[in-house]
């Protein structure tokens, strides 16, 4: 007979626009509570899915609770296959879509001047966000975090195959946009990522007769494209 007590429980209540933002929220107050938890042993309870007010205005917040024993927080143990660098952003990717209530499987690939990683899984549009907004904001997160412990190499965060899709599209329109200016043509594109402007511009970077320039204060930055 087992007399050890049960670990005790730490609850969290949090809201959001969405039940993603508001578990994310959640699992952020459980980690200032319990450092170095193990996301996989979150219990989510939905209280409210939230509800967007007529034409826009106003909405009930989704409502969560996350619960977690306290003793269930193990030491972080980098894969036998990865350096301390390239374990750290796994880390942090699996508890950013683990806390959007995603299911999906993280690969990280360290090469010699970059880190890549990978997740795949179903739905992943909610990781990708509006024009890619959500998943360069944590590409962002990861890269800042890995200044500040002393990493040298860009991450670059991809899911779904975004990344090349999206190149792909933007160095169509690129090409397009430097037709209209080799006839004389100035072409704004519309606002993009930092991500997104290099892509236009080491596209277009050796296209006779067109030159680039970005505009704008960031986060409308755009690229110009205007003949050279």
């Amino acid at each position: 007979m087992n007399d050890e007590p049960a670990p005790p429980e730490v609850t969290v209540e949090a809201t959001g626009e969405t039940v993603g933002e508001a578990k994310w929220k959640a699992l952020r107050d459980l980690e200032r509570s319990l450092p170095g938890i193990d996301k996989g042993s979150v219990r989510f309870q939905v209280v409210s899915e939230g509800e967007r007010g007529l034409l826009g205005v106003g909405y009930t917040p989704a409502r969560v609770i996350a619960s977690a024993d306290a003793g269930v927080v193990p030491a972080h143990v980098p894969r036998e296959d990865e350096s301390d660098v390239a374990s750290h952003v796994r880390e942090l990717v699996e508890r950013v879509v683990g806390a959007m209530g995603l299911t999906a499987s993280v690969a990280v690939a360290e090469r010699e001047e970059e880190i890549v990683v990978t997740c795949a899984g179903g739905d992943l549009g909610v990781l990708i966000g509006k024009r890619g907004q959500t998943i360069d904001a944590l590409q962002y997160v990861a890269n800042a975090a890995l200044f500040r412990s002393g990493g040298g190499k860009p991450v670059t965060i991809d899911a779904a195959g975004y990344r090349d899709r999206r190149r792909r599209t933007l160095e169509s329109i690129a090409l397009r946009c430097a037709e209209r200016a080799a006839r004389g043509e100035r072409v704004a594109l519309e606002p993009m990522t930092s991500v997104e402007r290099k892509v236009v511009h080491e596209r277009l970077k050796d296209v006779p007769g067109v030159a680039t320039e970005s505009e704008g204060t960031e986060p409308h930055r755009y690229v110009v494209v205007l003949p050279a």
